[in-house]
């Protein structure tokens, strides 16, 4: 290994990643050097990280390399792996944009949640294609506290509990895991979106994201509150045939997510590089012992 990494930081309203571009992948990353390196105080910081690897060398996406030269090898920031980030593939698209590997226009981006399909414009906003989103049966409940609401079983990719209130500031502090009944409904855990309305097809949301806390933004998080905000309104596209979309506000800044009558859900906003840098090697040996 040499003895310097390179890694760039970069953020999606906010929701910020430690990028590591690795190829080859030939960088061993444990969770322990993962939560090392997103630490805000001993570490680079992030909500989590993002290890950029062909397709082709990666074990997990081999398959998908016919369809996909990138894999994003998604880490949060505990150091535990996630199926998907919404933000995260914003934020990868950009990345390799950056480096010179792709241009504006279409890209496909291999994830464990499958192959993802982004669209970088020339305004700077990425479009995502985040899929179909899945209705888990089941009521559902999570609580703060004193206060408990029913929440809408949306997954993503990865899980989601979405629970409307009045206010956001009843999702208190947001530092641990929200509980949730019954345990049955996540046996690997579950991100909760608490959702505000701000006027027609227009949201609000606070999110506790699986792994890493409260967060300024989750991606997948924001298409879950839009498909419950358009359930709840009684305006499900597949049942209209007309496409809906959803402005969804996040702390870190503003999505726009579109369903379509086939299902498919397009997330749209900003992703930034805002660094470059090098780590040290024998710092990341140290930490991942």
């Amino acid at each position: 290994m040499s003895t310097r990494i390179a890694f760039l930081k970069g953020h999606g309203t906010e929701n910020d990643f430690v990028i590591v571009p690795d190829p080859e992948n030939a960088v061993d990353l444990p969770p322990a050097a993962v939560a090392a390196l997103c630490d805000r105080r001993a570490g680079i910081g992030g909500d989590g990280l993002l290890h950029v690897v062909r397709s082709a060398a990666h074990p997990e996406a081999k398959d998908m390399a016919a369809e996909a030269e990138w894999f994003m090898d998604y880490r949060n920031g505990d150091g535990s792996i996630a199926e998907m980030c919404g933000n995260g593939v914003r934020v990868f698209a950009r990345y390799l944009q950056h480096a010179g590997l792709v241009t504006e226009g279409d890209l496909a981006v291999a994830t464990r949640g499958g192959v993802k399909h982004a669209h970088l414009d020339k305004e700077g906003d990425v479009t995502v294609g985040m899929g179909r989103a899945r209705l888990p049966e089941g009521d559902v409940t999570v609580s703060v506290g004193e206060r408990s609401w029913p929440a809408r079983n949306v997954n993503m990719g990865n899980p989601h509990a979405v629970a409307f209130v009045a206010d956001l500031a009843h999702a208190g502090d947001l530092f641990a895991p929200p509980p949730f009944t019954p345990a049955s409904a996540y046996p690997d855990g579950v991100n909760v979106e608490f959702v505000v309305d701000r006027g027609p097809r227009h949201v609000a949301l606070r999110v506790h994201e699986r792994g890493a806390g409260e967060t300024r933004s989750c991606g997948t998080g924001a298409c879950a509150v839009a498909v419950a905000a358009a359930r709840r309104d009684g305006v499900d596209p597949a049942a209209t045939g007309v496409p809906v979309t959803y402005v969804v506000d996040v702390p870190g800044g503003r999505l726009v997510i579109t369903e379509r009558p086939d299902g498919e859900i397009e997330m749209t906003g900003p992703a930034v590089i805002v660094a470059t840098g090098e780590i040290d090697a024998g710092w990341l040996e140290t930490v991942a012992r």
